[in-house]
């Protein structure tokens, strides 16, 4: 539970109240690979802090299963639109590697907002974090040619490339298996 309060106190600094509070609230979880953590059209009632393993979030486009994100060590994963909202959502998570979670669930988490003034603003810096990095991946697909994109990837996680398979890469890349190939080969 260390790495979690430490990613946290990136973002601000907990009282040891708030932080106790939060000790009670998270689940921690020991999953193995392979493991679904929210299925297709469900709602996504957990935020997942991964302290060891990796995950990925994917959804199925015309036959074809898209990696949205991948999240890994002193990260989260989360179905953002659908913890928010309290809607169905497309998108699937699932382990790529056994790993170990820390999960509160949505009803937990408002408690401690609704409790402690830092958790909610904790919260509302988290999702302004993850907006600005939902921002600057869609900018990347957008303005980025694609051995850009990797060599972004390779300096922010230089790991995916041992950890998750080649055409989970591309497809969080935005490009086909092939392009991946020949970008690597130019390497």
């Amino acid at each position: 539970m260390e790495a979690f309060f430490a990613v946290l106190s990136r973002f601000i600094h907990l009282s040891g109240e708030s932080k106790a509070a939060f000790a009670t609230a998270v689940k921690k979880m020991e999953l193995p690979k392979g493991h679904v953590l929210v299925k297709e059209d469900t709602v996504c009632n957990y935020l997942y802090f991964v302290e060891s393993g990796l995950t990925r979030t994917y959804y199925f486009k015309d036959g074809k299963d898209i990696t949205d994100w991948i999240s890994a060590e002193n990260s989260f994963a989360c179905s953002i639109v659908s913890f928010i909202t309290r809607k169905p959502d497309r998108r699937i998570i699932e382990l790529l590697e056994s790993s170990v979670l820390y999960a509160i669930s949505y009803d937990k988490l408002e408690e401690l907002y609704a409790r402690f003034h830092e958790i909610e603003k904790l919260g509302r810096l988290l999702v302004s974090s993850g907006m600005v990095q939902m921002q600057q991946k869609f900018d990347d697909q957008h303005f980025e040619t694609a051995p850009q994109r990797y060599q972004t990837l390779m300096k922010t996680n230089p790991s995916f490339i041992l950890r998750v398979p080649l055409g989970m890469i591309a497809s969080y890349l935005g490009i086909t298996q092939e392009t991946l190939s020949r970008i690597r080969s130019q390497v």
